[in-house]
């Protein structure tokens, strides 16, 4: 059983549901930091964490999307294969200074072989990764993600390309490491085109400020659909 709050879509023993921390990313993650800190670091909280993607004096608003049958379609093509999503409910947290988005934030929690994972990705408002940072790691210390390599996904878009063993280089002997993290980016640039916080007008419900809702078609940020 994991331990986030509020998580009703656990993953199970054959990793079905392995999505589900982007629809909860609210005290629950803030649990899952403070009950499972990074190994060999200080545990990081959700609002250290939004303050180091969004410093002062910027603002940071919780928002949540909702997804109906064809938005979760379309995010799950533009994840392409091998990519799960299963959550209709989007929790994220777009940080602002003045009339001027800065970005959005989403939490993403996930299996990497048996034990879980918490990252925070941030996505500019060009649809480019603008960070991962890695919240929890519970597997052994020698399968954890470098920050060096958490650092090929900036500037990245959703493409073809962005996949590991072609944009994204593996992670020597942590194989499942590397494919869990370049997966998770993939599913939170899929949502993050579907439900297009940062544009007015859509198809996805949204609460908390500014609407939900889809482009005017399938080419996500640069490099088109995967």
């Amino acid at each position: 059983m994991w331990p986030w709050a509020g998580c009703s879509d656990v993953p199970s023993p054959r990793g079905r549901a392995t999505t589900a921390a982007v629809a909860i990313a609210g005290a629950a993650v803030l649990t899952a930091a403070a009950s499972g800190p990074v190994r060999g670091q200080e545990a990081v909280s959700q609002q250290e964490a939004l303050r180091r993607a969004f410093p002062e004096p910027a603002a940071i608003e919780r928002r949540t999307a909702y997804l109906d049958s064809a938005g979760l379609a379309r995010a799950r093509r533009l994840a392409g294969s091998g990519v799960e999503v299963e959550q209709t409910v989007v929790t994220h947290y777009v940080g602002t200074r003045g009339d001027s988005a800065l970005g959005v934030a989403y939490f993403d929690a996930h299996r990497v072989r048996t034990l879980p994972e918490v990252l925070m990705i941030v996505v500019t408002p060009d649809r480019e990764v603008e960070r991962v940072e890695l919240l929890r790691f519970d597997e052994p210390p020698d399968y954890r993600p470098p920050e060096g390599w958490l650092d090929e996904f900036r500037g990245r878009a959703l493409s073809p390309g962005l996949r590991r063993g072609r944009d994204i280089v593996n992670i020597t002997g942590a194989t499942l490491t590397s494919r869990a993290v370049t997966r998770a980016v993939r599913r939170v640039l899929a949502l993050h085109e579907v439900i297009a916080p940062l544009e007015g007008g859509g198809a996805a419900g949204s609460t908390g400020g500014g609407n939900g809702g889809s482009g005017p078609d399938d080419r996500p940020g640069r490099g088109g659909a995967p």
